[in-house]
Protein backbone atom coordinates (compact mmCIF):
# COMPACT_ATOMS: atom_id res chain seq x y z
CA UNK A 1 0.00 0.00 0.00
CA UNK A 2 2.78 2.01 0.74
CA UNK A 3 4.31 1.88 -2.18
CA UNK A 4 1.10 2.28 -4.26
CA UNK A 5 0.95 5.51 -2.57
CA UNK A 6 4.46 6.53 -3.34
CA UNK A 7 4.20 5.77 -6.91
CA UNK A 8 0.70 7.93 -7.04
CA UNK A 9 2.58 11.01 -5.64
CA UNK A 10 5.31 10.59 -7.51
CA UNK A 11 3.16 10.31 -10.69
CA UNK A 12 0.91 13.44 -9.47
CA UNK A 13 3.94 15.57 -9.23
CA UNK A 14 5.20 14.95 -12.37
CA UNK A 15 1.34 15.86 -13.87
CA UNK A 16 1.73 18.80 -11.92
CA UNK A 17 5.11 19.69 -13.11
CA UNK A 18 3.99 18.88 -16.80
CA UNK A 19 1.24 21.47 -15.76
CA UNK A 20 -2.34 21.47 -17.50
CA UNK A 21 -0.93 24.30 -20.24
CA UNK A 22 2.01 21.27 -21.80
CA UNK A 23 0.17 21.25 -25.15
CA UNK A 24 -0.73 18.20 -26.90
CA UNK A 25 1.15 19.19 -30.27
CA UNK A 26 3.88 21.17 -29.47
CA UNK A 27 5.49 20.96 -33.29
CA UNK A 28 2.24 22.20 -34.71
CA UNK A 29 2.50 25.23 -31.76
CA UNK A 30 6.36 26.26 -32.91
CA UNK A 31 5.09 26.01 -36.00
CA UNK A 32 2.24 28.83 -35.09
CA UNK A 33 4.74 30.57 -33.41
CA UNK A 34 7.16 30.62 -36.04
CA UNK A 35 4.31 32.20 -38.88
CA UNK A 36 3.46 34.78 -36.18
CA UNK A 37 6.99 35.69 -35.85
CA UNK A 38 7.44 36.35 -39.67
CA UNK A 39 3.58 37.68 -40.27
CA UNK A 40 4.77 40.69 -37.85
CA UNK A 41 8.21 40.98 -39.22
CA UNK A 42 5.98 42.52 -42.53
CA UNK A 43 3.89 44.55 -40.65
CA UNK A 44 6.01 47.30 -40.32
CA UNK A 45 5.84 50.75 -42.84
CA UNK A 46 9.77 49.26 -44.31
CA UNK A 47 8.37 45.61 -45.56
CA UNK A 48 7.85 45.84 -49.21
CA UNK A 49 4.48 44.93 -50.97
CA UNK A 50 5.67 41.70 -52.13
CA UNK A 51 6.99 40.57 -48.83
CA UNK A 52 3.89 41.18 -47.40
CA UNK A 53 1.93 39.38 -50.34
CA UNK A 54 4.46 36.37 -49.67
CA UNK A 55 3.74 36.17 -46.54
CA UNK A 56 0.19 36.66 -46.35
CA UNK A 57 -0.34 34.34 -49.15
CA UNK A 58 2.01 31.06 -47.51
CA UNK A 59 0.33 31.93 -43.58
CA UNK A 60 -3.30 31.96 -45.23
CA UNK A 61 -2.75 28.66 -46.89
CA UNK A 62 -0.96 27.13 -44.30
CA UNK A 63 -3.54 27.72 -41.59
CA UNK A 64 -6.42 26.62 -44.47
CA UNK A 65 -4.09 23.22 -43.83
CA UNK A 66 -4.00 23.45 -40.47
CA UNK A 67 -8.08 23.95 -39.78
CA UNK A 68 -8.54 21.09 -42.53
CA UNK A 69 -6.32 18.64 -40.30
CA UNK A 70 -6.58 19.54 -36.66
CA UNK A 71 -9.07 21.52 -36.82
CA UNK A 72 -9.12 24.93 -33.98
CA UNK A 73 -5.73 25.08 -32.88
CA UNK A 74 -6.73 25.69 -29.24
CA UNK A 75 -4.92 26.03 -25.70
CA UNK A 76 -5.61 22.04 -25.48
CA UNK A 77 -3.49 21.57 -28.43
CA UNK A 78 -0.84 24.26 -29.25
CA UNK A 79 -0.87 25.76 -25.69
CA UNK A 80 -2.24 29.89 -25.12
CA UNK A 81 0.89 31.44 -27.03
CA UNK A 82 0.50 28.62 -29.70
CA UNK A 83 -4.21 29.58 -29.58
CA UNK A 84 -3.07 33.42 -29.80
CA UNK A 85 -0.92 33.04 -33.03
CA UNK A 86 -3.51 30.90 -34.20
CA UNK A 87 -6.23 33.69 -33.85
CA UNK A 88 -4.00 36.25 -34.98
CA UNK A 89 -3.11 34.81 -38.13
CA UNK A 90 -6.79 33.90 -39.05
CA UNK A 91 -7.17 37.81 -38.05
CA UNK A 92 -4.61 38.47 -40.20
CA UNK A 93 -6.04 36.48 -43.37
CA UNK A 94 -7.93 39.76 -45.05
CA UNK A 95 -7.43 38.89 -48.16
CA UNK A 96 -9.45 35.28 -47.83
CA UNK A 97 -13.09 36.46 -45.71
CA UNK A 98 -14.37 32.48 -46.72
CA UNK A 99 -11.14 31.63 -44.33
CA UNK A 100 -11.74 34.32 -41.78
CA UNK A 101 -15.30 32.73 -41.41
CA UNK A 102 -14.38 29.32 -41.34
CA UNK A 103 -12.07 30.35 -38.65
CA UNK A 104 -14.17 32.58 -36.65
CA UNK A 105 -17.06 29.72 -36.30
CA UNK A 106 -14.51 26.91 -35.38
CA UNK A 107 -13.11 29.21 -32.82
CA UNK A 108 -16.42 30.12 -31.25
CA UNK A 109 -17.13 26.49 -30.60
CA UNK A 110 -13.75 26.27 -29.22
CA UNK A 111 -14.50 29.48 -26.69
CA UNK A 112 -17.86 27.68 -25.41
CA UNK A 113 -15.28 24.85 -24.51
CA UNK A 114 -12.85 27.14 -22.94
CA UNK A 115 -10.47 26.15 -25.59
CA UNK A 116 -9.74 29.52 -26.59
CA UNK A 117 -9.57 33.47 -25.71
CA UNK A 118 -13.27 35.22 -25.58
CA UNK A 119 -11.06 38.57 -26.37
CA UNK A 120 -9.37 37.48 -29.55
CA UNK A 121 -12.65 35.96 -30.63
CA UNK A 122 -14.31 39.47 -30.47
CA UNK A 123 -11.62 41.02 -32.00
CA UNK A 124 -12.44 38.18 -35.27
CA UNK A 125 -16.31 38.97 -34.73
CA UNK A 126 -15.86 42.20 -35.64
CA UNK A 127 -13.07 41.80 -38.38
CA UNK A 128 -15.26 39.62 -40.29
CA UNK A 129 -18.41 41.95 -40.02
CA UNK A 130 -16.27 44.96 -41.19
CA UNK A 131 -15.22 43.44 -44.06
CA UNK A 132 -18.51 42.02 -45.04
CA UNK A 133 -19.27 45.64 -44.19
CA UNK A 134 -21.84 45.06 -41.19
CA UNK A 135 -21.93 46.90 -37.97
CA UNK A 136 -19.07 45.57 -35.33
CA UNK A 137 -20.10 44.02 -32.22
CA UNK A 138 -17.35 44.84 -29.58
CA UNK A 139 -15.95 48.35 -31.28
CA UNK A 140 -12.44 46.40 -32.07
CA UNK A 141 -11.55 47.87 -35.77
CA UNK A 142 -10.53 51.50 -36.28
CA UNK A 143 -8.57 53.17 -38.08
CA UNK A 144 -7.74 57.03 -39.42
CA UNK A 145 -9.52 59.34 -41.21
CA UNK A 146 -7.89 61.95 -43.37
CA UNK A 147 -7.10 64.37 -40.74
CA UNK A 148 -5.90 61.80 -38.42
CA UNK A 149 -9.02 61.16 -36.45
CA UNK A 150 -9.52 57.30 -35.18
CA UNK A 151 -12.94 56.36 -36.40
CA UNK A 152 -14.60 52.55 -36.36
CA UNK A 153 -13.92 51.03 -39.67
CA UNK A 154 -17.85 50.43 -39.26
CA UNK A 155 -20.24 52.02 -36.95
CA UNK A 156 -20.62 50.02 -33.68
CA UNK A 157 -24.11 48.42 -33.22
CA UNK A 158 -25.90 49.54 -29.83
CA UNK A 159 -22.81 51.57 -29.16
CA UNK A 160 -24.61 51.88 -26.02
CA UNK A 161 -24.38 48.84 -24.92
CA UNK A 162 -20.40 48.48 -26.12
CA UNK A 163 -19.18 48.31 -22.73
CA UNK A 164 -21.32 45.27 -21.59
CA UNK A 165 -20.63 43.39 -24.52
CA UNK A 166 -17.18 44.57 -24.15
CA UNK A 167 -16.99 43.07 -20.43
CA UNK A 168 -18.66 39.45 -21.20
CA UNK A 169 -15.43 38.86 -23.72
CA UNK A 170 -13.01 40.22 -21.23
CA UNK A 171 -12.11 43.41 -23.12
CA UNK A 172 -11.48 46.83 -21.50
CA UNK A 173 -14.61 49.85 -22.01
CA UNK A 174 -13.98 51.69 -25.56
CA UNK A 175 -12.84 54.58 -24.06
CA UNK A 176 -9.63 53.07 -22.58
CA UNK A 177 -9.23 51.31 -25.85
CA UNK A 178 -9.07 54.17 -28.03
CA UNK A 179 -6.94 56.12 -25.53
CA UNK A 180 -4.48 52.82 -25.79
CA UNK A 181 -5.07 53.54 -29.29
CA UNK A 182 -4.40 56.85 -29.82
CA UNK A 183 -1.27 57.02 -27.68
CA UNK A 184 0.42 53.93 -29.71
CA UNK A 185 -0.47 56.07 -33.15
Amino acid sequence: MRALLAWLSAALMMVTACGDDAPANPKLRAELLQMLKVDQEVRTPEATDEDWDRVEKANTGRMRQILDTHGWPGYAMVGKDGAHAAWALIQHADRDLALQRRGLEMMRQAVEKDDADASDLAYLVDRVRVAERKPQVYGTQWETGPQGEWRPRTYIENEAEVDERRAEVGLKPLKEYLEELKSAG
